[in-house]
């Protein structure tokens, strides 16, 4: 009896001080996220990149060198691969600025406003004035638009501090990688010395998994955006750049659910551009019925097409599949990141739900055997 009763105040005691250390949390969280956050993308990318390190160590033996040649060869391709992209974009909005004037700016609004303005029911066009109020509505939208880039500009700014830091921190855990691993070995009490053991190399099984399944999954999404922009293409959509656009749509992908939509805004703006003044363009239709001037809903729609197979199939068979876990959970896992940390919350749900599935098992393992340890 008395047993029992110290085992329901362990109980009662554990449950108060796991409490206690979630109301600290919430309290310090608002202080300590961005840096969590930083870390976390640290060894997210130190998984991705440690195999190569290790690789390049063992042929020139020295740790430091194969983290900076890594790290070299990663950055250039990055900065190639944007500056790439920025210069074919930038040379195709001057040609655009040089093509087109305000005076045929203005009319192509006022025609794509007459088109749209056609294709309503007949109580919709009483509500609209005139064809002038449509097309000033259009300008207003897009000056708008533009408007609001200016107020990313902090928004960018923080972006550039925090991906300075999380490259700051990968080259340190890369360079430092096995020393923190033998630390954090260290101590681990020598009674579940190999339970450790078996849960940091699950953990980092798990982890590694995890993003090959995603790189795949980035993979798929890039290869079926580029096939639909060239499908679009063979019907005159004039779109230029898609392989940018695919491989852009595949590497925001990272982020579940959200890579096809960011595909989508480059791949608008390049159908406005290309085909602005094209009067068959302007009058084009999606499905011979709704209007979708310069091919606009067409993308969107192949963008959702795509969106819809990466979230309902690739990424909960794939992702699920690398880490052991069934897709119905996997599912679940991104419904739940997303609604409490949104589409970062979204890349972190798998893993970490991967994760508590090792450590789980390893609990049980532990309880089904304590008589043995």
């Amino acid at each position: 009896m008395e047993k029992k009763q110290t085992n329901y105040l362990q109980l009662i005691y554990r449950l108060a001080i796991g409490l206690i250390a979630l109301w600290f949390m919430s309290i310090i969280w608002p202080y300590i996220s961005d840096v969590v956050l930083m870390l976390v993308f640290a060894f997210l990318f130190t998984t991705v990149l440690l195999s190569s390190v290790d690789a390049l160590e063992r042929k020139i033996g020295h740790r430091g060198l194969s983290v900076l040649t890594v790290v070299t060869i990663l950055i250039g391709g990055i900065g190639i691969f944007i500056g790439s992209f920025i210069s074919q974009i930038s040379q195709q909005a001057a040609e655009f600025s040089n093509r087109i004037d305000k005076d045929t700016l203005t009319q192509e609004f006022k025609a794509i406003g007459e088109n749209l303005t056609n294709s309503m029911p007949e109580f919709l066009q009483n509500i609209i004035s005139s064809n002038d109020d449509m097309a000033g509505k259009l300008s207003d939208l897009i000056n708008t638009i533009i408007s609001s880039l200016a107020s990313m500009a902090s928004a960018v700014g923080n972006f550039m501090f925090i991906a300075a830091m999380v490259f700051i921190f990968t080259i340190i855990l890369l360079a430092e990688y096995h020393l923190f691993r033998k630390s954090l070995v260290k101590i681990i009490p020598n009674k579940y010395f190999e339970l450790g053991l078996k849960l940091i190399y699950n953990i980092e099984k798990s982890v590694s998994s995890y993003l090959r399944g995603q790189f795949l999954s980035a993979a798929s999404v890039a290869a079926m955006s580029i096939a639909g922009l060239l499908l679009l293409n063979l019907f005159g959509a004039n779109l230029t750049l898609t392989f940018f656009i695919g491989i852009i749509a595949g590497l925001a992908n990272l982020i579940p659910l959200v890579g096809p939509f960011v595909g989508m805004v480059p791949a608008i703006l390049i159908a406005f551009m290309n085909n602005l003044g094209n009067d068959i363009a302007l009058t084009h239709t999606l499905f011979g019925v709704i209007p979708s001037p310069f091919f606009i809903l067409d993308i969107v729609l192949m963008f959702l097409i795509v969106q819809q197979i990466e979230g309902n199939l690739i990424t909960p068979t794939l992702v699920g599949k690398s880490v052991g876990l069934h897709p119905m959970i996997v599912m679940i896992a991104l419904l739940i990141g997303g609604t409490i940390l949104g589409p970062l919350g979204m890349l972190f749900a798998v893993p970490a739900a991967g994760v508590l599935k090792v450590i789980l098992s390893e609990i049980a393992f532990v309880r089904k055997n304590a008589h043995l340890l």
